[in-house]
């Protein structure tokens, strides 16, 4: 299985997320335990990579991904969507049996 994707879109959302922050710094996708579903995506904003993160780049955009959490995104895809319903960072999970209505949790 390959690694954790970044789409154009995601690409472009994170520059402009990041740009007020130091250089280097990205967007970190984790997976903790929680949520309706099991484990949940936590997204948030980092100013540098940990040592041991695989650092996905695309378009001068940089995600962080933990040694953790990686297991259970191996395969994903990280895309921006910006939809009548609002705007979000969406996690495509091929590991994920289910998932919520709202994207945020899911189970493996």
């Amino acid at each position: 299985m390959s690694s954790v994707g970044l789409t154009a879109a995601a690409a472009e959302r994170i520059k402009s997320v990041v740009a007020a922050e130091p250089a280097g710094a990205g967007l970190r996708v984790a997976v903790e335990g929680g949520g309706c579903s099991g484990f949940q995506y936590e997204i948030a904003v980092d100013k540098t990579a940990k040592a041991d993160d695989l650092v996905i780049e695309r378009d001068g955009a940089k995600l962080f991904v933990d040694p953790v959490s990686l297991p259970f995104l191996l395969g994903s895809e990280v895309d921006w969507v910006d939809e009548l319903i609002g705007a979000a960072f969406k996690v495509k999970n091929p590991n994920a049996k289910t998932s919520c209505g709202c994207g945020v949790s899911f189970s493996v």
